[in-house]
């Protein structure tokens, strides 16, 4: 940047660096999300097409940002995971917000037509961001299943009230009333002795969310002598699995710098 009589002014930007040695987490949520998906004729309680549309778009971040060893997303947010050992952008704060925001919510844009043919946009969405430090893998750890649990509480939740709105005839307030104060295994009942439905067998995408990762594949390349041959490649994964118990954490303990 060219020096002159103005650059002191330089001197008032602040610019906060996140702790060292510390998980950091970017989490993107839609912003009035209410409103965009109702405008766009949304599908309740999910909208396989706009799942595949986050998913596509966390797709993008994650490999333009090769620090980020993990994503989580559900409804209309998601989370990417960095290192403790992460040096992107000398891990400023609005540097990464900044960033991972509006690279999400270009690639969110770009791809809307391969989701939605059939729905031209009617005003461009738009996504917050914060970003957040975890001193151990624990904690870490603790954020993602925080994460997963309130995407299986609310897609409970959500399946029934559109459930009782669109077959079973209530209003959205008495929907609301129908299910308050009601628990996991009330509403498992009103879903199967109202309408047939076990939740169980809803699809995992609903249930779990989407978890992206990096996962060593085989590719087929030419060597110089031009036979063909195989490699394995890093390519970023999406899976539709638990992330609360250990299981996973035994299959990838890459994701937190374990051998394996």
């Amino acid at each position: 940047m060219a020096k002159s009589k103005y650059t002191y002014v330089r001197d008032f930007e602040r610019e906060e660096r996140l702790l060292p040695n510390t998980w950091l987490v970017v989490r993107i949520d839609g912003q009035g999300f209410t409103g965009f998906t109702t405008k766009h004729g949304f599908t309740k309680p999910n909208d396989i097409r706009a799942l595949h549309l986050m998913n596509r778009a966390a797709k993008v971040v994650m490999e333009s940002m090769v620090e980020i060893v993990l994503a989580y997303g559900e409804s209309d947010e998601y989370s990417f995971v960095f290192p403790k050992e992460a040096k992107a952008y000398d891990r400023r704060a609005s540097k990464l917000i900044t960033l991972l925001v509006s690279k999400f919510t270009a690639a969110y844009v770009f791809y809307w037509n391969e989701f939605f043919p059939d729905t031209p946009l009617q005003f461009p969405p738009a996504f917050d961001g914060r970003v957040v430090v975890y001193p151990s893998d624990r904690i870490m750890r603790d954020y993602l299943c925080w994460r997963q649990a309130d995407c299986h509480i609310n897609n409970m939740y959500n399946t029934c009230f559109w459930l009782l709105v669109n077959q079973g005839g209530m209003s959205q307030r008495d929907a609301e009333k129908r299910l308050n104060g009601t628990l996991s295994r009330d509403k498992h009942e009103l879903l199967f002795s109202e309408f047939g439905v076990n939740y169980n067998h809803e699809q995992e995408i609903f249930k779990k969310g989407s978890v992206l990762l990096r996962e060593q594949v085989p590719i087929d390349v030419v060597d110089k002598d031009g036979n063909s041959i195989q490699r394995q490649k890093k390519v970023v994964q999406i899976q539709h699995c638990d992330i609360i118990g250990d299981a996973f954490w035994r299959e990838h303990p890459e994701i937190l710098g374990e051998q394996a």
